[in-house]
C-alpha cells in the first residue's frame, strides 16, 4: 500500500516544503480554512440528510368510485 510507504522522513520533507512555500504565518490560516470548509461540508450533508425525513410525502387520494372504461 502507498500509505505504508510514507515514513517519518517523508513527512518532515513535506512539512519543510510547506514552510518554504507558504511561510510560518500562512500555514495556520490555511489549516483553519480547510477545517472550516470541512465543517461546513459536513453540516450541509447532515442538513441534506435530515430534509427528506422532515417532509411528509405527498400522497395522491384514492378515487372513490371506479369509472367505466369509455370506448
Amino acid at each position: 500500500m502507498i500509505i505504508l510507504a510514507i515514513s517519518g522522513a517523508h513527512i518532515v520533507i513535506v512539512v519543510i516544503a510547506l514552510l518554504l512555500l507558504f511561510g510560518g504565518k500562512k500555514i495556520p490560516e490555511l489549516m483553519s480554512g480547510i477545517g472550516k470548509g470541512m465543517k461546513d461540508f459536513k453540516k450541509a450533508i447532515k442538513e441534506d440528510d435530515e430534509q427528506p425525513s422532515s417532509e411528509s410525502p405527498k400522497e395522491t387520494p384514492a378515487p372513490n368510485k371506479k369509472e367505466p372504461l369509455k370506448e
